[in-house]
């Protein structure tokens, strides 16, 4: 017997919006794992993986994901046509990809850690991935300390913040060694401007460590102001927001004493290609995605006004 389909359900299927097409420059662990997530997407998809760079390996592994694959980097991104650009390249190639895309109707996406575009993480300013073009995702030290600099900031008056990450080296790729100072660089400046922070010191180490660890940052704040049921309150609930695109993102020993504010945060990665110590790739990508989400649904909606 075959199922009767109802008309409201074809209807629906009829007038859905197609899914936007998207587009990752670079093939390292990041830039796979983005293509992952893109085709799991409801309202995304990946179309193409473009690098110059990228060994034949990640590039076929790119392809066995479904996505189109070129060794022509940008040039080949500008020609696929496509609606949202993630760039998992460097710091330094990342310019010019904005210049390339700039005029274009495009969604450009930077998991760089350059100084351009719009600084934005989920749970802080969201808002603004509905109107603007040019995002920065900060870094995967960003992703992870905002959501609870937020909530600090939300509840006192902030002053000087020290921010110390821990990763696995076997989840930090050439690019990211090289752009090690841009790493601390705009995660510092992030947490002054997204917190009002008068000062913001970034530290970073790449632990070669068996059995690798698990991606954390210890955060220390001086505040002042602080209520601390209220602080706790906000926190709990940015760490809830979090979770619903990472949840393998965890907040421990948050104390504080007299206008000193401490914290851990953990992120573990969680199911996907990533290994669990590889919290770092799943923070950023999963906020990447979140984000370039809601922009697709806000242009589903204007269009349907």
């Amino acid at each position: 017997m075959v199922p009767r389909v109802s008309h409201n359900a074809t209807t629906a299927r009829a007038t859905a919006a197609p899914r936007l097409k998207a587009a990752v420059i670079g093939a390292s662990m990041l830039g796979l794992d983005l293509a992952e997530r893109l085709n799991a997407s409801p309202v995304l998809s990946c179309e193409l993986v473009a690098s110059r760079r990228s060994s034949a390996s990640a590039l076929r592994r790119a392809a066995q994901l479904g996505c189109g694959v070129s060794t022509e980097g940008i040039t080949a991104v500008v020609q696929a046509g496509v609606d949202v650009v993630f760039d998992a390249s460097s710091a330094d190639a990342h310019p010019a990809h904005w210049a390339a895309l700039a005029s274009a109707d495009v969604l450009l996406v930077d998991l760089t850690p350059s100084s351009g575009g719009s600084m934005l993480t989920p749970t802080v300013n969201a808002v603004r991935a509905e109107s603007d073009r040019h995002l920065s995702l900060v870094s995967c030290g960003g992703q992870a300390v905002l959501p609870v600099l937020d909530a600090v900031a939300r509840n006192s008056r902030v002053e000087d913040v020290e921010v110390v990450t821990t990763v696995a080296s076997a989840s930090v790729g050439p690019a990211t060694r090289d752009n090690l100072d841009e790493y601390l660089a705009i995660t510092g400046y992030a947490v002054e401007r997204l917190t009002g922070a008068t000062r913001a010191k970034v530290m970073a180490t790449i632990s070669p460590a068996l059995p690798a660890p698990a991606f954390r940052a210890q955060i220390t704040a001086r505040a002042y102001g602080i209520h601390t049921r209220a602080l706790s309150d906000a926190v709990e609930s940015a760490v809830a927001a979090v979770r619903q695109y990472a949840p393998g993102y965890r907040v421990g020993a948050l104390s504080v004493v007299d206008d000193l504010v401490r914290a851990t945060v953990t992120v573990t990665a969680r199911g996907g290609r990533l290994p669990s110590y590889a919290g770092n790739v799943e923070i950023i990508n999963a906020a990447a995605v979140t984000l370039a989400e809601r922009y697709a649904r806000s242009r589903e909606v204007g269009h349907r006004g």
